[in-house]
């Protein structure tokens, strides 16, 4: 079997931060996958989480696949557009704060 995948893009939540937690699950079997996810506090293990769990469903409904032998074959967090926005400073001046995005691919497979 080559894989399902899931695709979330545009997410806000900087590339860097969802590696991190992309690290955790790479290779992982998916229940054991989305356990490490739930119990963890940070803002991109509950957004790959849903991306996750949608992979699976796909799995589950356009493959016929078997959810107990899935395993967490690629994940990848990519950068994306940066949000640009201005914040006002002291004598007239401004400075420009970046709002950073990023796309999350997750695949399953056997």
């Amino acid at each position: 079997m080559m894989g399902t995948k899931a695709v979330l893009r545009g997410v806000r939540l900087s590339a860097q931060k969802g590696r991190l937690i992309a690290d955790l699950v790479r290779g992982q079997p998916v229940e054991r996958a989305l356990n490490i996810l739930a119990f963890n506090p940070r803002k991109g293990a509950k957004i790959i989480r849903k991306v996750l769990e949608s992979a699976i469903a796909n799995a589950e409904h356009n493959d016929n696949a078997d959810v107990d032998a899935l395993r967490v074959s690629t994940i990848h967090v990519e950068q994306g557009p940066s949000l640009k926005r201005f914040a006002a400073r002291a004598k007239g001046r401004g400075n420009r704060i970046t709002k950073p995005t990023c796309h999350i691919y997750v695949t399953v497979g056997e």
